[in-house]
């Protein structure tokens, strides 16, 4: 699948320090440097039933920040993001607004497509539809039958939870909160036939008024949502791979389930070396979410004339792993200072700029902390004398242009 046209990001002299992030998992803070001198990133992509808000904005900067800094420190990164171009809330959109669910599909991808373009993040190496992945994620599940860590219910498949001894290691939750988010988030803990509530789908027959593909022995039908991230992290950045990351909300259940479907399939314990997690945002009073209608919409802003730089500006004003609320004052806060460096940059000379470029760097190598990476900008865009090294910098790492 197509992604997207990648940014220019100017080469820095010198190179930058190991990014050390949180892990879920863990709680700890990690060196993640890969292996090899390389780097993989696995980012879970969108729903297409609607546009990008700020939400999702926010976790795709957040790891095209981490993306720039492993360039930056010389590895060279294997990003793959999938897209889930079939699933419950596609065809159920689909069917309120009397839109095929394939052009549905494809229009909401262009939307974003064109918005991750706009706010340059560098693109995927491999962007993966769900619908062309069918036959690898029917391979996974088909192998999970074999090994005894999938059963069948009906003409469905599910995943035997009892079968992996680490599963619920990475959020550390108990029984009443994994109980309800499954619940909340996707889950069917009452399908009867299954040999526990939270043992999730892995395989849907077909169902008259659905679409459906040959799954070869599991005959007709589609993905369940966690497995399909399991077989394309595999089939495209192979087992281990470095970062697993998304939204906080899918540490429970995705995350969780895919990586025991990846422990399953591979017979690896820890199929991915950390896992990184960004802050969930919110909008009037509520996190910003699709089914409450309280969004922020990067495509509406550009209509309103919001240059997409003051846009990643205000991304970036706050950390990552932070919960946060938008609102409009942030905007023109971020305006300003979008326009305070670009007036530094216009007056910048030939000064040596080691130290504020080694400062960016260190700044963004701890856990990636934007907010003091730009309080270090926005030092050097209030100086008499400011080199003009730090422009390219800024592009390169942060991702603005000035």
């Amino acid at each position: 699948m197509q992604s997207w046209n990648s940014p220019e990001v100017p080469e820095i002299e010198g190179t930058g320090d190991v990014p050390r992030l949180h892990d879920t998992a863990s709680g700890e803070l990690l060196a993640l440097a890969g292996s090899d001198g390389r780097a993989g990133l696995y980012v879970c992509g969108i729903t297409p039933y609607d546009s990008t808000h700020l939400g999702h904005a926010a976790t795709y900067v957040a790891f095209d920040t981490l993306n720039r800094a492993w360039r930056d420190h010389g590895l060279k990164v294997t990003y793959v993001q999938n897209v889930t171009d079939v699933d419950d809330p596609l065809l159920d959109r689909a069917k309120e607004t009397g839109v095929e669910w394939r052009d549905l599909a494809e229009a909401e991808i262009a939307k974003f497509r064109g918005d991750m373009e706009a706010l340059r993040v560098i693109p995927p190496d491999h962007y993966v539809s769900v619908v062309d992945s069918i036959g690898l994620i029917a391979a996974a599940v088909t192998e999970m039958l074999r090994t005894g860590s999938a059963y069948v219910v009906g003409d469905d498949v599910y995943a035997d939870l009892s079968a992996d001894t680490l599963i619920g290691s990475i959020g550390h939750l108990d029984d009443a909160q994994m109980d309800e988010l499954f619940a909340e988030r996707g889950g069917d803990p009452d399908t009867p036939g299954k040999r526990h509530p939270r043992d999730p789908l892995l395989w849907r027959g077909r169902r008259d008024g659905e679409p459906s593909w040959p799954g070869g022995d599991l005959g007709e039908g589609r993905p369940g949502w966690h497995i399909e991230c399991a077989a394309i992290a595999k089939d495209n950045l192979g087992i281990p791979f470095t970062v697993q990351g998304g939204g906080y909300d899918l540490v429970y259940p995705h995350h969780e389930m895919s990586t025991s479907h990846l422990r399953e399939v591979t017979g690896r314990q820890h199929p991915a070396e950390a896992f990184v997690h960004t802050g969930l945002v919110g909008y009037q009073g509520h996190k910003m979410s699709k089914s409450r209608g309280n969004l922020v919409f990067v495509s509406q802003l550009a209509q309103d004339g919001v240059p997409a730089d003051v846009v990643r500006l205000t991304l970036l004003a706050q950390h990552y792993r932070t919960d946060w609320e938008y609102t409009t004052p942030q905007l023109y806060a971020a305006a300003r200072r979008w326009q305070r460096w670009q007036d530094a940059a216009h007056l910048a000379r030939d000064v040596d700029e080691t130290e504020t470029i080694a400062a960016l760097r260190a700044a963004i190598a701890d856990d990636l902390d934007t907010p003091r990476a730009l309080a270090v900008v926005d030092a050097w865009a209030g100086r008499p004398r400011r080199g003009r090294a730090v422009i390219g910098a800024v592009s390169a790492l942060l991702g603005i242009e000035i």
